[in-house]
């Protein structure tokens, strides 16, 4: 069973993911695991998971700091899934389909690298996709024999009102219940990085008691936990104040953003969520190489402005970077746009 450390954020916290993530039963707290912020979290569940050397397929280009979390105690190798800017037919730029799985599969076992599960980030960072039920779906039947480690930082950051999110949880039947393994946090969706806030709910107890080890060495202090219980239960600030500004900052700091990567010529992904927008610099470039891209990003810390390579993302091809735009309009508009 779970550490009786944390209950009542636990509580606080299953019940939140019942709501938010539209869950078809009530979320148990038995099943919450909370530590102080989700590389922790993403750390531990590796190290419970796998053995050393074994591997985890990721879809790349993806969040550069599951390389570091999956080494740091397990020393858990990261298999790319390896997606492409280039359209097929009926279909869109960095695409993830099951058959680019099952190559990036075949291609470990080819290796002798023992694959243990499937990391996927919904809504996606750094793409900004969000994958339907069906896609989700698609990707757990594929990955029945695997755990599936599903991190949803950005669930309630989708400020486009066309789009619809639709959380792991919130799917009746799963292939694995078991296997499925779903990470949230404050940092990104509620802007309190600070508060070093990671939850995992799993409905394997075996693993959630393995999990909640960890809070010896990654507890967080009674006070965030104070804090974040108020926040969490304070609905109806969140839905009637909180999250309507929340998108619309968003939504009004994409608009300006993408609207001057259009006149500059720039193409990108355009999409509904997250705090970012993915950018092709490749016309930039002397050359097509990482050397190029490093060049390119050092120029532009230069001239203060942070834009994270492809490369930091396991991007298989150079030229791309993450524009970060969730910030003020002032800030924004000091931005050099030319």
């Amino acid at each position: 069973m779970t550490s009786r450390k944390c209950l009542v954020l636990r509580k606080e916290v299953a019940r939140f993911l019942t709501f938010y993530c539209k869950t078809p039963e009530l979320l148990d707290p038995e099943n919450v695991v909370i530590l102080n912020g989700c590389s922790a979290v993403f750390s531990a569940l590796a190290m419970v998971l796998c053995d050393p050397g074994e591997a985890f397929l990721v879809p790349t280009p993806s969040h550069g700091g599951f390389a570091f979390s999956t080494h740091l105690y397990a020393k858990v190798k990261l298999v790319p899934v390896h997606l492409e800017s280039q359209v097929s037919a009926n279909g869109y730029p960095f695409q993830l389909t099951v058959d680019k799985l099952e190559q990036a599969l075949l291609g470990a076992k080819i290796e002798g690298k023992k694959v243990r599960g499937l990391v996927l980030i919904n809504p996606q960072n750094p793409l900004g996709d969000i994958y339907s039920q069906e896609s989700m779906m698609e990707y757990l039947e594929f990955a029945k024999n695997l755990h599936v480690i599903v991190d949803e930082m950005y669930m309630l950051s989708v400020f486009d009102e066309a789009i619809t999110f639709h959380s792991v949880l919130s799917m009746k039947s799963l292939p694995d219940p078991n296997r499925t393994h779903v990470i949230w946090g404050t940092s990104k969706d509620f802007c309190i990085s600070g508060f070093r806030f990671g939850a995992l709910y799993t409905h394997n107890r075996e693993v959630a008691s393995a999990m909640s080890c960890f809070g010896y060495l990654h507890s967080i202090s009674g006070i965030a936990q104070y804090k974040l219980r108020q926040l969490l239960q304070d609905r109806e600030w969140i839905d009637n104040i909180y999250l309507p500004s929340y998108h619309f900052r968003l939504q009004e700091a994409h608009r300006y953003v993408t609207h001057k990567l259009k006149t500059l010529k720039v193409p990108f992904l355009n999409r509904g969520s997250g705090l970012y927008v993915w950018i092709n610099l490749k016309q930039y470039l002397k050359s097509c190489t990482f050397e190029e891209e490093l060049l390119l990003h050092h120029r532009f810390l230069d001239h203060k402005l942070i834009l994270s390579s492809g490369k930091t993302f396991m991007c298989k091809e150079p030229g791309w970077f993450r524009l970060v735009f969730a910030a003020r309009p002032h800030l924004l508009r000091s931005g050099e746009w030319s």
